[in-house]
């Protein structure tokens, strides 16, 4: 059955549960008329605690519109919602469990389509990895970037500006009263970071994927635009249900996926959409390794001048053409005949208007590009057997070779305790390495950019080799390797790191080293203790089921 006659209560008896349920929409005012329509559920995470989304409510309306111009009937449905500032420790323990709630709310509702409506950095993986997993045809939307603000004459954006005002703050460059006026200035609108972080990053590489309308990826929360495109999602997702698809699982294919991780590779984006690339790719069937990713990664350049790798923010790579102008000058290094849903190829999608723009720098060509191939790196060795990550477009070049000795932190609470602590002696040429912060032990939270010491910030210091099993936020910047795989938390490599062991990092040969004698290693290893779980809940079952970074850190049943 379609419309309400889908997924019917179980009474025992399908023509009575069916009567039931046109009796109690009576109640919310629907006639038979309403009723005959097909129906499109609308997931809609607004939040008081996701302040990213306070614009939502209106791109709802938006969406509700489009469906009802188009003959179908709107319902929207209330789902978790993941503020990346607002929850403790990490919304990344969080994106599976959204995912999971998503997906059977899906299953169990009477939807023929679905508009999902996220923005904040785990929202829209989470939606994505929901929508691969079910056979309902869906339209994705983004809530949309914020725009930027200013003070003391300087343009201000969240958050790889908040970085940088963080960084001044410690190395005492800038005082309290600053430091607030800064902060009054980073958000001044709805929508999320107007940086090239995960939120933007997963926006446009959505887009790029064939899921979101065109111009969702970069559009700004609060213009009319944004709503336009709510619009157009409701009008598109009724012609997919008459149109019998595709749906998600069709259009995320082999092609698909190496679509994205070009585009992210020409983002110079969040090292954070690895991890959720990995997670879709393996819900969609699709083997991808990290050494694939990597081979792919080196041959397309940065293209796209945004923070944290460039100078830009997202309404500026909006105003110069966003996606469509960006794909238009991918063009050669796409594979043309990706399905989308909306009824044509990527190459079809793309059209000869949309080439480059004479005025414009912050969309770059090939042959101009902001930085070399190879800004997403992914690095395998002693030190991470399974493969970690590097942002090599935001390291210093300096340090994409280097040899120094460790400076271990036991986890993030450890980190906090003892990083500007003068009789640690650390100097630049250190390698600080933070340890149970992976999936298992901490569900893996931000914690990868680990801070300067802030006597090393006060005299100039601002990038160090920081290694991790953590992430990084996709607003930031800096020489950290982030993803180390195997985890600490099982047993991995990094368990085994004492305080002054020689770390090797280099970049082009792709390769991250403990240089410790293997039978020392596995003397350590011997003497190593796994530490207790969670006794119940959400995150006992997760540390059970998480899969690693290098698999995508979904759960192992999914």
């Amino acid at each position: 059955m379609k419309g309400i006659g889908r997924n019917l209560t179980s009474y025992g008896d399908a023509d009575f549960s069916l009567f039931l349920r046109r009796t109690f929409l009576t109640s919310a005012g629907y006639d038979g008329d309403d009723l005959e329509r097909p129906t499109v559920g609308i997931a809609d995470t607004t939040s008081d605690l996701t302040t990213c989304h306070r614009s939502m409510p209106e791109l709802v309306e938006s969406v509700k519109r489009g469906v009802l111009v188009a003959g179908g009937l709107p319902f929207r449905f209330p789902t978790m919602s993941l503020g990346e500032i607002l929850m403790s420790p990490t919304t990344m323990l969080f994106r599976n469990l959204m995912a999971m709630e998503t997906e059977e709310l899906v299953r169990s509702q009477p939807l023929d389509a679905v508009v999902y409506l996220g923005g904040c950095d785990k929202t829209l993986p989470a939606q994505l990895m929901a929508s691969v997993s079910t056979d309902v045809p869906a339209v994705i939307v983004p809530v949309g970037p914020m725009r930027t603000g200013q003070w003391g004459g300087r343009r201000l954006g969240a958050c790889t500006d908040c970085r940088g005002a963080w960084a001044e703050y410690r190395a005492g460059e800038i005082d309290d009263e600053e430091l607030r006026g800064i902060e009054g200035s980073l958000c001044p609108t709805a929508g999320t970071c107007m940086v090239m972080g995960t939120a933007s990053t997963m926006s446009c590489l959505l887009e790029a994927m064939g899921l979101v309308p065109p111009g969702g990826g970069t559009a700004p929360a609060v213009t009319a635009e944004r709503l336009r495109i709510g619009v157009e999602a409701g009008r598109r997702a009724v012609a997919l249900i008459r149109a019998g698809g595709p749906t998600t699982r069709d259009v995320v294919g082999p092609s698909t996926i190496r679509n994205a991780a070009r585009v992210l590779a020409a983002l110079g984006g969040s090292t954070n959409a690895v991890i959720h690339l990995l997670a879709v790719a393996r819900r969609a069937g699709v083997p991808i390794t990290l050494a694939e990713l990597d081979a792919i990664w080196r041959e397309v350049p940065v293209l796209v001048d945004c923070k944290p790798v460039g100078t830009g923010y997202l309404e500026d790579f909006h105003g110069a053409g966003g996606m469509r102008r960006l794909l238009a000058v991918m063009r050669p290094f796409l594979e043309l005949d990706a399905p989308t849903v909306f009824g044509a190829t990527v190459g079809a999608t793309i059209g000869p208007e949309a080439g480059p723009a004479e005025w414009s720098k912050v969309i770059r060509e090939p042959e101009d590009p902001v930085a070399p191939p190879g800004g997403i790196a992914a690095l395998h060795g002693s030190l991470a057997p399974d493969g970690a990550v590097l942002k090599a477009s935001a390291a210093s070049e300096n340090l994409l070779r280097h040899t120094g000795p460790a400076v271990v932190f036991d986890g993030p609470e450890d980190l906090a305790a003892r990083i500007d602590d003068p009789s640690l002696n650390v100097t630049p040429d250190h390698v600080l390495v933070l340890r149970n912060a992976g999936p298992v032990a901490a569900g893996m939270p931000e914690a990868g950019s680990i801070p300067i010491p802030r006597y090393l910030a006060a005299v100039g210091v601002r990038d160090m080799v920081r290694v991790s099993d953590a992430r990084m936020s996709g607003t930031a910047y800096g020489t950290v390797v982030l993803h180390c795989a195997p985890e600490a938390g099982v047993g991995g490599p990094l368990a085994f790191v004492h305080d002054g062991d020689p770390v090797s990092l280099d970049v082009p040969e792709r390769r991250l080293d403990l240089l410790v004698d293997p039978d020392e290693l596995e003397a350590r290893r011997q003497s190593w203790q796994p530490s207790t779980p969670p006794e119940r809940g959400w995150r006992h079952l997760y540390a059970k089921h998480v899969l690693q970074a290098n698999e995508g850190a979904d759960l192992d049943f999914l």
